[in-house]
């Protein structure tokens, strides 16, 4: 799972980066914009971008790719969301 929102250049990159180490491993995963839930923009606003395996978060602005990919390899088979 991707949380992002509008405007975020680091959200552009973590898309990028959840895009290209989701698909080494053939998982799927979803992305959402936190503005449009209350609850998750309450919970998120000051991290995003966030990236959440398995409901795990991995990692928050500056996305790590070694991160998500040992939380993957962690949960093999787990979809984003």
């Amino acid at each position: 799972m991707l949380y992002t929102r509008k405007g975020c250049h680091l959200c552009d990159n973590a898309r990028q980066l959840v895009l290209e180490v989701c698909a080494e491993n053939g998982v799927a995963w979803r992305e959402v914009d936190i503005d449009t839930d209350p609850a998750v923009r309450a919970r998120l606003s000051d991290l995003t971008p966030v990236v959440e395996v398995d409901g795990v978060q991995v990692g928050y602005w500056r996305i790590r790719p070694e991160l998500v990919r040992l939380a993957l390899d962690t949960n093999p088979g787990v979809v984003g969301g």
